[in-house]
């Protein structure tokens, strides 16, 4: 079974140009957690996930512990959603995008992504977005398969 065959064909974007706000709004229309971020010529340059939106408000892990004090005001932390909200997406993206090809088994896109803690792919032929495919939709492929579910 091949990528292609699984794919979701019709990927909903960000425009790189996209602010915060728009981003999340994509994102919450929607319903999906994530989105591929493309340029003017429709090249994937990032993804946006509704973990890179709220890293921005909340702590990292290390942050946390050298920091505890810049979080403990909430209302404070609130009112920094006001003032990203109109930041470029390329600030808060995923860059390190790791796109597949139509033809990549299914058992190997599987595998890369969990391998690279991944949720999400877009599904890349001759360098535009054709597709995008997720960590369920794999998991579900592979075992309607295999153990006819």
């Amino acid at each position: 079974m091949k990528v292609k065959e699984i794919m979701e064909p019709a990927v909903i974007i960000i425009k790189s140009d996209a602010t915060y706000e728009e981003a999340a709004r994509i994102l919450y229309q929607n319903e999906i957690s994530g989105a591929p971020v493309v340029d003017g010529s429709g090249k994937v340059v990032g993804i946006v996930s509704e973990e890179d939106l709220f890293r921005i408000v909340y702590p990292y892990y290390r942050s946390y512990y050298d920091h505890p004090e810049m979080y403990i005001d909430y209302e404070d932390r609130e009112r920094k959603m006001t003032e990203i909200k109109n930041h470029k997406v390329e600030i808060f993206m995923s860059k390190n995008v790791v796109g597949i090809d139509p033809e990549t088994p299914v058992l190997q896109a599987g595998a890369v992504m969990l391998a690279r803690d991944i949720m999400r792919m877009p599904v890349i032929k001759d360098g535009q977005l054709v597709g995008i495919v997720n960590r369920k939709t794999i998991y579900h492929a592979v075992l309607k398969n295999n153990f006819k579910l």
